[in-house]
């Protein structure tokens, strides 16, 4: 379900003029699902994908840990690639899907994860 979630993200990021820079990008003990580029910024993408809401929206199942970990793999990989100067931000791509894994529902948050420091 977690690939279905992240192909239908690239998707829509591709549709809306985002390009993809790569995809399940780990370092230590975190992972970046997805990482793209609009303009001049570097967009982080954690993509949470559900059958249901029963337990809350999919984007609410982000702990604060989990926060905390793709803030550091996220400054990471800027550090990796010489691109601390850049302006970034951490995304969420909250999924939702039917019983047969077609798309109900799918919701971008920009800058969705405090300590994303660049608001554009």
């Amino acid at each position: 379900m977690g690939a279905w979630g992240e192909a239908l993200a690239v998707k829509h990021l591709l549709a809306n003029g985002y390009l993809i820079r790569a995809r399940n990008w780990r370092h230590g003990h975190g992972e970046l699902d997805i990482i793209a580029e609009r303009g001049q910024t570097i967009v982080f993408v954690e993509v949470r994908t559900r059958r249901s809401d029963a337990y809350g929206a999919p984007q609410e199942t982000i702990s604060p840990h989990k926060r905390a970990t793709l803030i550091a793999t996220a400054q990471a990989y800027l550090e990796q690639h010489d691109l601390q100067d850049a302006q970034w931000q951490i995304d969420v791509i909250a999924i939702e899907l039917d019983w047969r894994n077609a798309l109900s529902r799918l919701d971008h948050l920009e800058c969705a994860i405090e300590g994303s420091p660049f608001q554009g």
